[in-house]
């Protein structure tokens, strides 16, 4: 398994080649290039295009993803192709409404993972079987859509979707998957981002998907863990470290389990991720010598 944080999942247009060039030096973890809701009928065909190109290359390592045209529409066929054969990481699928559906969408995809988004009462009511479905590796949340379908009318504790909210994440702990918050629409409201976010953190989410870069910062900071639980996870692990918690990977890299937790250490010891309860770290310090405790045996 690859560990990397998951916290910012950014939306862009896929025809916008500005704001793509722009997302390369962002500090999103993860990148959607959007075929989709961003993206005009008459458009689609050319943002097609432009979505295969910037995927090819200059991301310096971060995840980037193509979200295709859903299931059924005019456009799936030729998304679903393209997006396989691209250097995307992943594809992004709307409106997966049924098992079936999501095992349609893993066959379109060629062998990527496929991230399912929820944005329906159906596809509420369907989310245990969809999660389970081999090759799903996410389920994404689509408040916004599923809102109008309910008629709901949620105020700022987003108390009419709490239901949604807690069955999409449940279904992906339940079938070992990672879940991702819906969008927050007001780029101007700094103060309701913060509030959803640190929602979304207490239910259990592992990252919240973004639509301007200006949100990045904040959920980058709140689904990042603190620094009292970095020092508990390293200091736990380093009192429990006998040889057969420890194994090393054929790129050398290290991995040490501890608990629920997981430390990602590079062939030099130099470069640690902490995977903390679910939420990643990049780059911490390992712990000096004359501050850490000495590992059990």
């Amino acid at each position: 398994m690859e560990f990397r944080p998951r916290r910012t999942v950014l939306y862009l247009p896929a025809a916008n080649a500005r704001a793509i060039e722009k997302a390369r030096t962002l500090p999103a973890d993860t990148v959607i290039l959007d075929l989709e809701d961003a993206v005009a009928p008459d458009a689609k065909d050319d943002a097609r295009t432009a979505a295969v190109a910037a995927v090819a290359g200059g991301w310096d390592g971060r995840e980037v993803a193509i979200r295709v045209n859903g299931l059924g529409t005019e456009w799936a066929a030729a998304d679903f192709a393209a997006a396989a054969a691209s250097s995307a990481n992943l594809l992004v699928v709307p409106k997966v409404n049924s098992a079936a559906e999501a095992l349609e969408a893993v066959k379109l995809a060629g062998g990527k993972p496929v991230w399912a988004m929820i944005e329906t009462p159906r596809g509420i009511q369907q989310v245990d079987a969809i999660a389970d479905v081999p090759g799903v590796e996410a389920l994404v949340a689509g408040f916004a859509d599923l809102t109008k379908e309910l008629r709901a009318k949620p105020g700022p504790d987003r108390l009419p979707l709490l239901y949604a909210a807690s069955r999409i994440l449940n279904a992906a702990r339940a079938a070992g998957k990672m879940a991702f918050d819906g969008v927050y629409t007001d780029i101007r409201d700094v103060a309701g981002l913060e509030r959803e976010a640190k929602q979304a953190v207490e239910l259990g989410y592992d990252g919240k998907t973004c639509v301007h870069p200006d949100q990045l910062e904040i959920v980058n900071r709140l689904f990042s863990p603190s620094a009292a639980e970095i020092e508990t996870a390293l200091r736990g692990a380093l009192r429990e470290l006998p040889a057969e918690r420890a194994t090393q990977r054929d790129d050398g890299v290290f991995e040490i389990a501890s608990g629920g937790d997981i430390w990602v250490i590079s062939p030099d010891c130099r470069s640690l991720i902490v995977v903390v309860a679910g939420r990643s770290v990049p780059n911490c310090s390992t712990p000096s010598a004359s501050d850490s405790p000495t590992p059990s045996r």
